[in-house]
This record gives C-alpha cells, structure tokens and sequence, in this order.
C-alpha cells in the first residue's frame, strides 16, 4: 500500500485507489483508511492524499481524476457545503464515498442541541494534541527520578528534590497536559548531574516539604510495601539532613523557583509551575491548563 500527497499519473488497472479529500491534512481519514486496510492486505491499494481542499472547484477536480481512475473517496470537511458538493458529485459519478466526519458532526448537533463551529482543521489541531501529549508521556517515563539525562535539554520542566516530594505524581500529570518533564533526585551528599547546569535553568524548579508530612508519607509508603517504618530512610533526622541539603541547594542555585508541597493538591501546584515557566519561558498564555 502506498500513501501519495497529491493527485499524480493515472494507477495500473490492478492497483485500487483510494482518494482522501481533506480541508486540513487528511491524517485523520487516512489513519482510519489504513486501520481498515488490514482487512485487504492482499490487495494492490493505492491512497491519494489531497490535503487544504477548500473550494468546490478544487473538489470537482478531485473527484473527476478520481472518476477516470475508477477510485474511491473518503472525505473529511468541517464545511458542510463541501460535505455536500463532495456527496453530490460522488452520487453523479457513481463514486464510492465515505464521510468520516459529517454524520459524527449531525449526530453531536443533535445531541448537544447546538450546531458545530465548523472550525476548519480542528481534527489536526484535535491530532496534533493527542500526539503532543504522547510525546510527553514517553519522554517523562524514560527521564523519571534521573533515569537519563539525555536529552535533558528537551524537557519543557524539569523537576528537583529529594525522595517523596511529589516529583513522580507532578511529572506524570503534566506530561498528560503536554509537557514534557524530566525530575532529578536529590540525594544526600551526592553532586548534581552536569548536564542539569547545562541546559537552560528558567526551566528547573525546586521541590520542598516540612519534616512531618515527609516522615508520615515515607512511613507510609515502607508499611505499604511490608518494610520496617523504623528505619533510617525515615526517620526525622535523617529526613531533617536531606531537607537541609536540599534547602542548601536551593540556595546555592538562586535562578530555581522552590515549592512547597506540603499538603497541597498536586492539581494546584503543577498550574503554578507551569504559570511561573510558561511566564519565565515568554510562552504564551495559550500553553497554560
């Protein structure tokens, strides 16, 4: 099967064409076409992409090559004028036609009891989201609690602190958001990666809790896995040394903004960090959740 941009030469008799006709990419339609595809592996298939189409006359032209080639249509238009000249022509021609968008639209008009913007190229910028947030999932799994520092530089937010400080549960949520997260432990009496100086610092930002929610929560989480609660990792001086390491650090790296976690809503402290980078970054308000 193969995927073509434009309109080209007349296809041999044995390969199906399949033109996909789009006010925007055309990626949505496509993706469904090959999905189904899968069905037909043993089919010579051929798709036609042909992306902005945003006037009749452009249609017309479509689906007249279309004809000639004895092809078939599917077709995504936020305009129904086009959805029906699209329609209305393939009827003409005795063209077989799929509409992807047009009854998904009809039946949310009616069960919104609204009818729809009909914003031209919302599926792509519907698209272009989804994959922006999957990009950003997957790069703040591989750069979890320092797992790599790689690419360090590509991270829109990089996180700071020590154990149990939310850096996890913050990152996570935030790459759902979009945002790609990286998050560095901060370990007692161990220097910082290299690379965290590296890259630019607007975007770093330093992660605080007070001792007793620290010791609670840590305990928790060693009784949860069966461990003995009693022991260093979390005890109150050895949390009190590792918050005074931390603090120090801070201190020490002024250009990184601190947030205190302590019993805050994770929902509440990722908009803050992400107002405070997105305003220290010039990003525009359109970034923001």
């Amino acid at each position: 099967m193969s995927d073509s941009q434009a309109p080209g030469s007349t296809a041999p008799s044995n390969i199906f064409t399949i033109y996909i006709i789009s006010d925007s990419t055309g990626e949505t339609a496509a993706t469904m076409i090959r999905a189904a595809l899968v069905q037909y592996s043993e089919k010579e298939i051929n798709l036609q992409r042909c992306k902005n189409i945003r006037s009749e006359e452009q249609v017309k032209s479509v689906i007249d090559e279309c004809f000639e080639k004895r092809g078939m249509v599917a077709y995504t238009f936020a305009s129904p004028t086009l959805r029906q000249k699209t329609a209305d022509l393939c009827v003409e021609k005795s063209i077989p036609a799929v509409d992807f968008l047009g009854p998904l639209i009809s039946t949310l008009d009616h069960f919104f009891g609204v009818p729809s913007s009909k914003q031209v190229g919302a599926l792509r910028q519907t698209d272009d989201m989804y994959f922006r947030r999957i990009e950003a999932i997957e790069y703040t799994v591989r750069h979890d609690d320092g797992k790599t520092m790689n690419e360090l530089d590509k991270a829109d937010i990089v996180l700071v602190g020590i154990s149990r400080t939310s850096k996890t549960p913050l990152s996570i949520f935030l790459s759902h958001k979009g945002w790609k997260v990286a998050n560095v432990p901060l370990v007692l009496g161990a220097p910082l990666p290299e690379q965290l100086f590296k890259i630019d610092q607007r975007k770093i930002v330093g992660l605080i809790i007070d001792i007793d929610s620290l010791q609670r929560i840590r305990k928790n989480r060693l009784e949860k896995f069966g461990q003995d609660s009693g022991g260093e990792y979390a005890s109150s001086e050895q949390i009190l040394k590792e918050i005074e390491y931390a603090e120090n650090l801070f201190k020490q790296n002024k250009r990184w903004p601190v947030f205190n976690v302590t019993e805050r809503a994770l929902e509440e402290t990722a908009s803050e960090i992400v107002r405070l980078i997105a305003s220290r970054m010039g990003w525009p308000d359109s970034v923001l959740f």
